[in-house]
């Protein structure tokens, strides 16, 4: 039902979100840019094990850690302000990383791209939230706003393969400074300043409270879906649940909290944090085991990896716009479901795959992210029409906090299940083999003829028994994710607003 109240968006306000889409695709891209660059970094800066994992990591923490401070930061100061501040650290962090002569000095860079990420991707998500005030064609922005993230992710690793077949590996870094450049052009031009008209005072204590609750929870997470369950990662995540909880409660009985509990006052918005975070689950759960499957089973390079991991794109291509439609039509409860459903489907699809079905594999995968894009696009403005105007820039960013989350929780889980099922069918296989899969591949080699031939059959049928595991795993969490969107959901009406003075504030905000 769509707010009679509210302003339509024009020629200039979807021009804006062409302009908008440019720092979301990049910081989405950063994510895999370095997946092709970092032998020829090794090479160059000649990094030790620990500091290339920093070079990979560093900027994903910076990130996470960061994203709740900086959009309530944005709600204080001015979301247009932010993005531009932003914008300009994150080019400038990016020629510095292009021209570094030390794995410190990339790693340092890294960590400033991170933190300019953080103020970019709720600053665009919580401009979408203002620039369109009216529910349909919000849902149809946001739609494209969710396409374009994932997609981000998949094109960042093939546009470093293609860069690094022309140019040095800074190449990869200095694709983002004309893109920054021109944000920097034309924002001021097109998109107006929104902010918080009564702030606050801004909570200095819960910036380290915030960082000290997700960066523990992430880094265990992520090392577990990599290492394994150990008692350092398991603390890792008690301690990020101590401090979370101490964050909780001091957003809960200060008046100028950086969480606003006028957020949560709304049913849509706690379950949308809730549903998308389901969502990421999924989607960074199921490319765990797509990606090595590419490589390490079928025996594709990284780049024809990458350029095949693009395939189910077209599907998301689709999904945005028609689930955004639908839901201008029904009772967007269903939608989500389906969305939900339909990517059960694509999980059930990728558990029948054995060691030789590329097809297969790519069309259950682009079934998934079809009903995943179709969820968290429409979850995602549930969530954000459901908060308060003034609070976008702290809604957007705990819905991709909550997404950080989703995706870290992905891979540690769905990969522990997957590997647990891999090591039990190798039991008596040497402990190279047993530990992973690109081990088998590696001791394969080595052995070379029919006992290397032996090995790597046995190492990829164990790989592919733990991938139909894993899928059977998410196919189920996602159906009972479609129950439970159903059940919280029903009766919230087709395209359900927020409440029209919600709309006039928020057109009262623009300067």
């Amino acid at each position: 039902m769509t707010n009679p109240a509210a302003r339509l968006a024009g020629r200039q306000e979807w021009t804006a979100l062409t302009v908008l889409l440019l720092p979301l695709l990049l910081v989405s891209m950063d994510v895999s840019v370095l997946y092709f660059a970092i032998p020829a970094i090794t090479r160059e800066l000649d990094p030790s094990a620990t500091q290339q994992l920093w070079i990979f990591d560093s900027y994903a923490f910076a990130l996470s850690g960061l994203l709740i401070t900086m959009g309530s930061l944005g709600d204080r100061i001015g979301r247009r302000k932010l993005l531009l501040t932003g914008a300009a650290a994150f080019g400038l962090a990016s020629v510095a990383a292009a021209y570094a002569s030390s794995a410190e000095m990339l790693i340092a860079a890294r960590v400033l791209l991170g933190i300019g990420g953080a103020t970019l991707m709720p600053s665009t998500l919580a401009l979408v939230r203002n620039l369109f005030q009216d529910d349909r064609q919000r849902g149809k922005a946001i739609a494209i706003w969710s396409g374009a993230m994932t997609g981000g992710i998949a094109l960042g690793s093939v546009m470093s393969g293609v860069m690094l077949n022309h140019f040095w590996w800074g190449s990869v870094f200095l694709i983002n400074v004309p893109a920054m450049l021109l944000l920097l052009v034309l924002v001021p031009v097109l998109v107006p300043e929104f902010k918080d008209p009564a702030p606050g005072r801004f909570d200095l204590l819960s910036v380290p409270l915030s960082m000290a609750a997700v960066l523990p929870v992430v880094y265990g997470l992520k090392e577990i879906a990599a290492e394994g369950f150990t008692p350092l990662y398991a603390g890792c995540l008690a301690a990020g649940l101590a401090f979370g909880w101490l964050f909780v409660r001091r957003q809960r009985t200060r008046d100028d909290a950086m969480v606003s509990r006028a957020l949560f006052r709304e049913r849509g918005f706690g379950a949308g944090i809730g549903l998308n975070t389901i969502a990421a689950f999924a989607m960074m759960g199921s490319a765990y085991f797509t990606t090595q499957y590419l490589q390490s089973v079928l025996g594709m390079g990284t780049l024809e990896a990458a350029l095949w991991s693009l395939a189910p794109s077209v599907f998301i291509g689709a999904a945005a716009p028609v689930s955004a439609a639908l839901a201008q039509k029904t009772d967007r409860a269903y939608v989500i479901s389906g969305g939900f459903v339909l990517a059960a489907a694509g999980f059930a699809l990728i558990s029948l795959v054995d060691t030789d079905a590329l097809w297969l594999l790519l069309t259950g995968a682009g079934v998934l992210a079809c009903g995943i894009v179709t969820v968290m696009s429409l979850v995602s403005d549930m969530a954000l029409g459901a908060a308060p105007a003034e609070k976008a820039g702290s809604a957007a960013s705990l819905l991709e906090t909550g997404q950080e989350f989703g995706g870290a929780l992905g891979m540690a889980l769905l990969g522990s299940l997957g590997t647990a099922v891999y090591r039990s069918d190798l039991a008596g296989s040497e402990p190279a083999v047993r530990e992973t899969l690109g081990g088998a591949v590696a001791t394969a080699q080595e052995l070379g003829g029919a006992a290397g031939g032996q090995v790597l059959t046995a190492a990829r049928e164990a790989f592919v028994h733990g991938m139909q595991y894993a899928a059977w795993g998410g196919t189920v969490l996602l159906l009972a994710a479609a129950v439970l969107a159903a059940a919280l959901l029903r009766g919230r009406g087709a395209q359900a607003s927020a409440p029209a003075e919600r709309a006039a504030a928020g057109e009262a905000l623009a300067h």
